[in-house]
Order: structure tokens, then sequence, then C-alpha cells
């Protein structure tokens, strides 16, 4: 037994849908690299330097500075070795594969009239070559990278400009990609903007500045542009199926004192905030109380609430690694997350990275959100970032292995004893990439090894991880085989 897990009973359970997506997920940003290559712009992601665990990293929103090492510029090089990477994604079984679209490939500045040729090219061939061997492509249309000109000459989202600029960019990759792509996503964890508003959406805010006033009305403005992309993806082909995404954060109350639980209520409304407007159309009595109480007043012009109404999502993409503990205690001890740095929890083992490892928190969240919604849910983010080690040609990465393994056994529990309707399960950085995060290298998800380290330096030869092996039996037996 590996990480700590508790085995809870061995009973094995089966029975997942029959046209299960089963698959992994990457972000443009992360693994593209080809920053200015065939036109392209410099977008948010673009001018982030690299980090560590320590050292946050650095957004430079001027531009590119001389002497400083950002890691997107070069990331992994999929741009032009995806053909190789889809080969190996094939030969694991992959019925579908998450990527983004970088906005900036196809409006290099963001507010362009016409959009760039080369940009749409690829990604028409990057498509057609995962269709090639059977693999639906699910695409997010913004993960965390924005049009640097659209911060440098409209705050980004701050604007209500930026609602018929993404509406543009839209309406291209939607008629242009009409028959390739099916799924789609239309914002990456969307309620990150309230916990990393520069990584999720290129804000700063000032220290003068009242920060629930900038995020939550850029994020309204991101919520409506959100809901009228449904809108328009469903003139456009019937058949698309448009998603939300959110970071779902699973919250233990720390001891069963009322004002824990209550803490964990509070808690977890900071996220149901964005999912109850894209899933049911309207900001909820409670969100408006939020707001009030926090001295926000957001600006709506008319036509807002009508687009909210009836640009409603058809699924719920989730990302999950680690759950959250919280506390009304004020002498607590804080271990590290997606984001969020929450409460120790004593009853598990965390990654090398601070994360707790807790694979029943995914069927806490699977039920949470299902029992709340009743729509599909799509779980498109869940892995173990670690340290991988080459030793003879071979990767050993049981450590993976297991965490993925406890993880999808949850998934298969929340879907078979519990009844919640999931789509898919995409394996996050399913070939090694740039961590969001920390701009690390060394913070490895893949199964697939990339050479290439924290400066920059390596081969970017790719090798098959022990995981590689086993996700390809968990596909081939849809499941079955853990």
């Amino acid at each position: 037994m590996l990480l700590g897990f508790k085995e809870e009973g061995e009973n094995k359970v089966s029975g997942l849908r029959h046209d299960f997506l089963w698959g992994g997920a990457v972000a443009a940003n992360q693994c593209e690299g080809a920053y200015l290559e065939d036109g392209k712009g410099l977008s948010t992601a673009d001018v982030f330097t690299a980090g560590a665990v320590d050292r946050p990293r650095e957004f430079t929103p001027t531009g590119v500075v001389e002497g400083k090492y950002y890691p997107s510029h070069d990331a992994i090089d999929f741009y032009h070795r995806y053909k190789e990477d889809i080969a190996l994604f094939a030969e694991m079984g992959f019925k579908c594969f998450r990527t983004s679209i970088n906005w900036a490939r196809i409006f290099p500045q963001g507010d362009e009239t016409e959009p760039n040729e080369a940009g749409l090219q690829f990604y028409d061939d990057l498509f057609d070559e995962l269709l090639s061997y059977g693999i639906e492509p699910v695409i997010t249309l913004s993960h965390y990278e924005t049009p640097l000109g659209l911060v440098q000459k409209y705050g980004s989202w701050r604007s209500r400009e930026l609602i018929d600029l993404f509406l543009r960019y839209c309406e291209t990759v939607f008629t242009r990609y009409r028959n390739k792509v099916k799924y789609w996503l239309t914002f990456n964890e969307i309620n990150a903007i309230i916990l990393h508003p520069t990584m999720a959406a290129g804000i700063e805010v000032g220290t003068d500045e009242h920060f629930a006033s900038v995020v939550y009305q850029a994020a309204h403005h991101q919520l409506v542009a959100s809901a009228k992309a449904v809108i328009l993806a469903r003139s456009i082909n019937p058949d698309f199926q448009v998603g939300m995404m959110m970071l779902y954060p699973t919250f233990y109350g720390e001891t069963c004192k009322p004002e824990d639980q209550l803490a964990v209520m509070r808690a977890l409304d900071d996220h149901y905030f964005f999912s109850d407007v894209q899933v049911r159309g309207r900001y909820s009595n409670k969100a408006q109380k939020f707001l009030e109480a926090n001295g926000v007043s957001l600006q709506m012009e008319p036509g807002d609430e009508e687009a909210l109404a009836e640009g409603t999502v058809d699924f719920i993409g989730l990302s999950y690694y680690n759950s959250n503990v919280a506390s009304t205690r004020p002498d607590v001890t804080f271990t590290g997350g997606n984001m969020l740095n929450a409460v120790k929890n004593p009853y598990l083992t965390e990654s090398a990275w601070g994360w707790a490892i807790d694979p029943i928190g995914l069927r806490i969240a699977m039920n949470n959100l299902y029992d709340r919604y009743q729509i599909p849910l799509f779980v498109v983010e869940n892995g173990l970032g670690a340290e991988d080690q080459v030793d003879g040609g071979r990767i050993r990465d049981e450590y993976r292995i297991e965490y993925l393994r406890q993880h999808i056994r949850a998934l298969k529990q929340a879907v078979i004893e519990d009844g919640v309707d999931c789509l898919g399960y995409t394996a996050w950085g399913c070939i090694d990439l740039v961590s969001a995060g920390t701009g690390e290298m060394k913070k490895r998800y893949g199964f697939i090894y990339v050479d290439r380290d924290n400066e920059g330096r390596g081969s970017l030869a790719r090798l098959r991880k022990d995981s590689f092996y086993w996700y390809k039996r968990v596909i081939e037996s849809n499941g079955e085989e853990l």
C-alpha cells in the first residue's frame, strides 16, 4: 500500500457507460511552445516567469523582459511534436483528449477583425490528427491565457469590451471546427478568478483597489461571455455540447463544532457562486447577499440576466486534486493545494508539493455537484505531481498509479453506487508539461516523460512511464482492471 492509502474494502465495482470518455488533459500554454510562431501574439501565460514552491512566478504585463526565463515559450514543443504525442495517446487507447485553443494564435492582439489563418490551420491539423485515431477533441476556449494586447489595451476582463471580442473568437472557432469538435468548455476553472486573478484572467488588483469589486465585476463579464458563447454555439451546431469548468474544493470541517460546519458552507459557497450562475442561469439569493455584504455592486447591462438564463451549460467539467479543511481556530497549520492553502488534515498523506491525497473527496465532490445540479459531470483534471526519476531508461511511477487507481475507483463508486452521471475522465498532464502553479518541469504529472528540466535544458525526448502501460489496461477494460 503506497502513499498512506487505506483500503476501504476491495469491493469490485463495474459498469461504466460503454462510451465513457477515457483520456488525458493539457493546456495549450503549458505544452505547445512556439510562442511567437506563425503569427501568434503574446498571451498572459507567455509573460509568467518560472518559479518554484518557495518562489512565486512573476507576471510582467508590459511584455517579455530580457534575462528572465519564461517556460511557456518552448514548453515541451507540442506545437511541432503533436503527431508523435498523439500516436502515444492512441497507443494508450485514448477515447478523448482535452486541450485548449490559444486565443492569441487566432487573434494575436485579441481585437483584430480578421483571424490569423496559420493559427486556425494548426488546430485544424491537430484535430484531424486526433480524429484519424478516433480520439474525440475536448476543447477549452480560454485556459489561463488571454491575449496580452487585451490586458494592455482594455485591462483584460475588467472591461465589458472583452465580451464581444471573446464572442468574435468563439464564432470563428465554432464555425471553423463545427464538424470536428463536439465537446467545448468555456473558461478553465472559472472560479479561480477569485483565488488568482492574475493567472486566471491577467488582472492585477492594486493595493488601493477594492479587491472583491474588481474580481467579481470581471467574473460577471466572463459569466456573461460564457452564456453568450453557449447560445452562439447552439446556433452554429445544435449538436455541440458546451460545458463549464470549475476547480472543485471538497471541504471538511475540522471538528463537529457548528461554527466549523458553517465555515465549510461558506467556503463551498465561494465556488458554487459560479456554477449556480452557469447551470441555473442566475445569481442565487445567497450570492446576491454575499455581494451586498462585501460592498460589491455589479454593473449589469440590459440583456445580461436574459443571456445568463438562456446560456446555461450542458455539463460540468471539474478539476479535483485534493481536499481541504475549514476551521475557525486561529492557530492552524496550513498545507498546500490547487490554489487553496487549507488546514492540514491529520488523516491524510500529502504529495511532495504538500497537496492532501484524498480519493474519497472526489466521490464526495461528484455527489455534491450531481445532487445539486442533476446534469452530467466530466472529470477533466485529476492527477499527481511528482518528481520522477529515470532508472535505466525506465520510470517506475507506482506512486502515480496508486493515486490514479484510488481516484478512478472513487469515481466508479460515485457512478455505480451513487448514481452520478459522468461522461468521462481525463487525467491531468497526460504528458509532462510546465506546471501552471510554479512554472516547473520537475513537477510531473504525465504517463509520458519529457526530457526537459526547470531551466529549459534537455532533448525533449519522450519516454513511456510504467503508468503508461497501466492506464492502457484501464482504458482497454473500461475501468474494470485497476
